[in-house]
């Protein structure tokens, strides 16, 4: 017999992903839709010399070189699904953004119940295929003009088209993904493109290696320790929380008295996940985009020298990029935990806090530890943000271009949510055959 306390162990997880019928087909559905979505990106779009457009993207274009890590390769192979699921990440955070902003956007998200939510979810398929539109234009007309072997008019179109309908075919993979297999199918997609840069990265590590001194091997042992430092310091963060004891009142149903019942108001330490580093490092990519169009010597000087990583004034580019995570920490959390709200729903329920009075006192308290706990949580997103970065490029190790900080979070918080949801799922299949013997 085994206890509902206890959390089912990695035997019993198996035995269930490859005994239990439903569990099992939401893997296969999930599996088999992520290794389509691999299969499309080596489908290359005609017209352009994808050799140099790769050695372009490999070089100094820091825009496309990030970009290229979370399509997986496939905006450097110049697939069908070179956009990937980014106009749709991109779609829902401005979303998120205009909810707070707009209050018929926030009246569906809170008061529609399930009905809003799928329209707000529609009204993001929209934006994501007029973002698709303007991304893929602006990809075929500037970008890959100087690659293309007959640049025309007919030429900006068909590319355009291709790269939105590979968009939009992602967009629903993804959503087929979230609704009948297992996690959140763009994270998911996300976290498969940033694992398929891995075994590139890994085989110029070791040639960088084979090809260098025993400092070389040493270096990079170093580097490599730091990343799985930085790993194990982001799952304590990720999982870090605040636990707020709450006491619901006495009540009474029917000649029942429920006696007060003892809970609590979890607060995580890092509210945003990776969202303020990637507003972060959008900001600071705009002035290299900028860079492109007015090609003033000058003004490329200075962004190359203090805007980014590897500039001679790195200094500067470090301490504006902390400033902007902590900026966008709280803005993030602002969206997420409104102390006000958490403070009126606890007095609907007849919840309190021990110690605070209920109303204004209680958002107040909620207000002051949820801004501590953002601090804690932008510093430590701040630091793994940098420190990875300066390490490697102090150690003179290009291998890991681009896996960086906000790599690793996303790899290790979408294992994390993905593991909890299969555990969740095996807990349930346990409890039904409970109820069935």
């Amino acid at each position: 017999m085994i206890s509902r306390d206890k959390g089912p162990t990695a035997q019993e997880t198996f035995m269930q992903m490859a005994q239990a019928a439903g569990l099992r087909g939401r893997l296969l559905v999930t599996l088999g839709i992520l290794f389509l979505i691999r299969m499309g990106i080596h489908i290359p779009i005609p017209g352009i010399n994808r050799a140099q457009f790769a050695e372009a993207i490999r070089g100094n274009n820091q825009i496309l070189s990030f970009l290229d890590i979370f399509s997986g390769g496939g905006l450097s192979a110049l697939g069908v699904f070179a956009l990937g699921i980014l106009p749709y990440i991109n779609a829902s955070i401005i979303i998120q953004l205009l909810t707070a902003a707009i209050p018929s956007l926030e009246n569906l998200q809170k008061n529609e119940g399930e009905a809003g939510r799928r329209k707000i979810s529609q009204i993001t398929r929209y934006v994501s295929l007029g973002w698709a539109i303007i991304q893929s234009t602006f990809l075929a007309a500037f970008w890959l003009k100087p690659f293309a072997f007959h640049y025309d008019a007919l030429f900006v179109a068909e590319t355009a088209i291709a790269l939105v309908a590979g968009s939009m075919f992602v967009m629903w993979a993804s959503e087929v993904i979230t609704e009948r297999g297992v996690g959140n199918g763009a994270s998911l997609l996300i976290f498969v493109n940033i694992v398929a840069t891995l075994p590139k990265a890994l085989g110029d590590t070791i040639s960088f290696v084979e090809s260098g001194s025993r400092e070389t091997v040493g270096r990079v042992v170093v580097l490599l320790l730091l990343f799985l430092a930085t790993i194990v310091g982001i799952v304590f963060v990720q999982e870090g929380m605040r636990r707020i004891p709450i006491i619901s009142a006495r009540r009474q149903v029917g000649r029942r008295v429920l006696a007060e019942q003892r809970s609590f108001l979890p607060l995580r330490l890092n509210q945003g996940g990776v969202m303020p580093i990637i507003f972060a490092a959008a900001i600071l990519s705009l002035p290299l985009l900028v860079e492109n169009f007015i090609k003033n010597p000058e003004y490329s000087n200075i962004v190359r020298t203090y805007l980014i990583p590897g500039g001679s004034g790195a200094w500067v580019y470090a301490i504006v990029y902390l400033v902007s995570i902590v900026f966008f920490s709280y803005f993030y959390s602002s969206l997420i935990v409104n102390p006000v709200d958490v403070a009126q729903n606890l007095k609907k329920m007849g919840s309190s806090i021990p110690g605070i009075r209920p109303g204004k006192a209680t958002s107040e308290y909620i207000e002051r530890v949820l801004n501590r706990l953002t601090f804690l949580g932008a510093i430590f997103l701040g630091l793994i943000a940098i420190i990875p970065t300066a390490v490697e490029t102090a150690l003179k190790v290009p291998t890991f271009k681009g896996l960086g900080a906000t790599s690793l979070l996303i790899l290790v918080g979408v294992a994390i949510d993905t593991s909890k949801q299969i555990q969740t799922y095996v807990i349930s299949q346990r409890y039904e055959g409970m109820v069935k013997q």
